[in-house]
């Protein structure tokens, strides 16, 4: 595999800063989550719906600013995977996500992972996240926010259980269609790493 290009070989950058901002409020959020009586699980709620509509910052922020980097293009996605398995088994340890809901998608993570590791493992160049699997997450991290919201005290938690299995159900199906789009991918990065190797 290629060495990286200097400038990528930066680790203080301002995404890179961004990201990890991103995962330090996983704890803040888990925090609200466990307050007594759900007295904080709409702040729970808004803070997790903020840090997943704030997905795309930090690759805008890289390529915006010219600061594209080998930690960053691993940090980001393990950003966005670490918060929505937090906040998926959180939230379904607490009764707020449908057992159903959560585990299509962690078992959907879990295969994603193991591909990403096995290519790794082998030698495959490293491969780069689908859109289809971004809008994928993007829909999850809206609808777990809303089942959370759905089971809080707030009056409109009826309405917000509905919305997320608005959100729910396609992002779901798209996350696994992109599980089908890594398969060819995976068999190029493998290719292209034994030859280079």
């Amino acid at each position: 595999m290629p060495d990286a290009a200097p400038g990528e070989r930066r680790v203080l950058t301002v995404p890179n800063g961004f990201s990890a901002l991103r995962l330090a409020c996983v704890p803040v959020f888990v925090v609200l989550l466990v307050q007594p009586a759900r007295r904080d699980w709409l702040a729970a709620a808004l803070l997790l719906a903020g840090l997943g509509a704030t997905d795309w910052v930090d690759g805008f922020l890289a390529r915006r600013l010219g600061q594209v980097s080998t930690v960053g293009k691993v940090l980001d996605p393990a950003a966005d995977r670490l918060l929505l398995v937090t906040a998926a088994a959180s939230t379904v340890a607490l009764g707020a996500l449908p057992v159903a809901v959560a585990a299509v998608a962690l078992a959907r993570e879990v295969v994603v992972a193991a591909g990403f590791v096995y290519v790794a493992a082998a030698g495959g160049r490293r491969m780069d996240v689908r859109l289809v699997g971004k809008a994928g997450a993007f829909g999850l991290m809206c609808a777990l926010p809303l089942f959370l919201v759905g089971h809080s005290p707030v009056g409109w938690h009826r309405l917000a259980e509905t919305l997320g299995w608005v959100f729910a159900v396609p992002a779901l199906a798209l996350a696994w269609a992109s599980v089908l789009a890594y398969a060819p991918a995976a068999r190029r990065a493998l290719a292209a790493g034994r030859a280079a190797g």
